[in-house]
């Protein structure tokens, strides 16, 4: 069933995803700096990502939620309309009455704990064992996506500076420099 197969697919974009988010976000920047210096290219287009962290986090999730979308479209439709026959031919009282709802939600749980699992705690913790090589390795598949997706980013972070505007939130560009960034910046001039 391919349809099967291109949702499990979808799932593993979504995870990879997240992984990133998380990855790009633990990262120990002065490791990075450092290995920038060095010329590790990887390391500063990660390092690059982190300066505008509201762009990186809005094309992060306009790519989840697509991804969610699909899985939900392909899930809802065509997975449900194989699924219903087969509940409908079990030997249960009202089995062709009930399969069609039944197949649905059996689909939409079936897609949920895959997400979950596949699609979201199991890259997330990968990705918090392993941060700086994760990130290091999808940094540059995420400046494309993010090219691609650039119009859609531009428009969430315009709204969402709306919305936090009366909250008196700022859009920031710089992160503040760490206690471990301080350090590293001491030991680097010593």
């Amino acid at each position: 069933m391919i349809e099967l197969l291109i949702i499990i697919a979808l799932i593993l974009v979504n995870g990879l995803l997240a992984g990133t988010e998380i990855a790009v976000l633990s990262v120990r920047r002065p490791v990075l700096m450092s290995q920038a210096e060095e010329g590790d290219l990887r390391a500063k287009a990660v390092l690059r990502l982190l300066d505008n962290t509201n762009a990186f986090l809005s094309t992060i999730q306009v790519g989840i939620t697509l991804v969610g979308i699909l899985a939900g479209a392909f899930g809802g439709a065509e997975v449900v309309r194989r699924l219903s026959p087969l509940l409908a031919r079990l030997p249960v009282p009202g089995a062709e009455t009930y399969a069609p709802p039944v197949a649905f939600g059996l689909v939409v749980a079936g897609i949920t704990y895959l997400t979950l699992v596949l699609g979201e705690l199991a890259p997330k913790r990968l990705a918090l064992t392993y941060p700086e090589r994760l990130s290091k390795l999808m940094a540059t598949p995420m400046r494309y996506l993010s090219s691609i997706t650039r119009p859609a980013v531009w428009l969430l972070t315009r709204s969402t500076d709306i919305v936090l505007r009366p909250l008196g939130i700022r859009q920031r560009y710089q992160q503040a420099v760490t206690e471990e960034e301080v350090r590293y910046l001491v030991s680097e001039g010593a």
